[in-house]
């Protein structure tokens, strides 16, 4: 029996990023490969024809390689991590129907997943949580859930695709109560710069009638910009495209690998990683 996602629901916006990850491992399946979005695509029920019409497109194709190289990344970073704190809290903020928690499990660490309560209701249908798993339905910037993290072995979180619908001041204030709370723990996260997140925000903008989008977390010199946030704050960042992978790979065009260099340089591109 398939799990019906019902139309013009939180769980409708689950089946983007879900059928992104799917395309992403049948187009570059060198680069990268996600076991669960395949294996989830089959168990729900929900028409992916709108998508499946679009995902041809050169952009739609680029933007299947965005999304894999962001998840490697935030992966990379939760890996790195663990090699020095093995019993780590690992922590998907923001986690959708994504399972790179589990897919970096070193067979010690906990894994936490994080999103509102009717994204986590989806999840526990499809993705019940497993060994040494939660998933914890709660509002990011209510931040009760920290009790919820045992923290005792160090603590790696990360967001993908998360900070972008944020205002500045919850980001910077969920960074600050962070640094606080878990210190020599580690947060990554994607980013761009204000031209790039106005090109993501014509999307979402439109519907959800939001007229400043300056307000909105963007930002060009992290390691300048978020360090200012707190006096033990370590901040670095690197090139999400092309600072983890150089993207030499047959499945990808010389084309796309110069899409590549101008999003991790004009647009700042970027994965964030935060030392507390």
């Amino acid at each position: 029996m398939k799990y019906k996602i019902k139309k013009n629901t939180v769980q409708e916006t689950l089946m983007i990023p879900l059928y992104g990850r799917k395309m992403c491992s049948e187009l570059y399946p060198k680069l990268y490969r996600d076991e669960t979005a395949i294996r989830l695509m089959d168990e729900v029920d929900y028409d992916f024809s709108a998508l499946e019409k679009k995902s041809g497109s050169m952009m739609q194709r680029f933007g299947f390689l965005e999304a894999a190289m962001r998840q490697n990344d935030l992966a990379f970073e939760v890996r790195d991590y663990l090699k020095a704190h093995p019993n780590a809290a690992v922590v998907n903020l923001g986690c959708g129907l994504d399972n790179t928690g589990r897919s970096c499990d070193n067979g010690s660490c906990k894994i936490y997943n994080l999103d509102f309560p009717d994204v986590i209701a989806v999840r526990n249908e499809l993705l019940p949580a497993g060994e040494r798993e939660e998933n914890i339905p709660c509002n990011l910037n209510d931040t009760e859930w920290f009790s919820q993290i045992d923290a005792s072995g160090g603590a790696v979180f990360f967001a993908s695709g998360v900070f972008y619908y944020f205002l500045t001041e919850q980001v910077k204030a969920l960074v600050q109560k962070m640094a606080d709370a878990f210190p020599s723990g580690v947060l990554a996260f994607d980013a761009a710069n204000r031209t790039a997140v106005k090109m993501i925000a014509k999307t979402w903008l439109k519907s959800a009638k939001i007229q400043d989008v300056g307000a909105y977390f963007a930002v060009s010199d992290a390691p300048k910009e978020i360090g200012a946030w707190h006096s033990r704050l370590q901040v670095t960042s690197r090139g999400y495209m092309l600072g983890y992978n150089d993207l030499r790979d047959p499945s990808v065009s010389g084309f796309f690998r110069f899409l590549a260099k101008v999003g991790d340089g004009m647009m700042k591109m970027q994965i964030v990683k935060i030392g507390f």
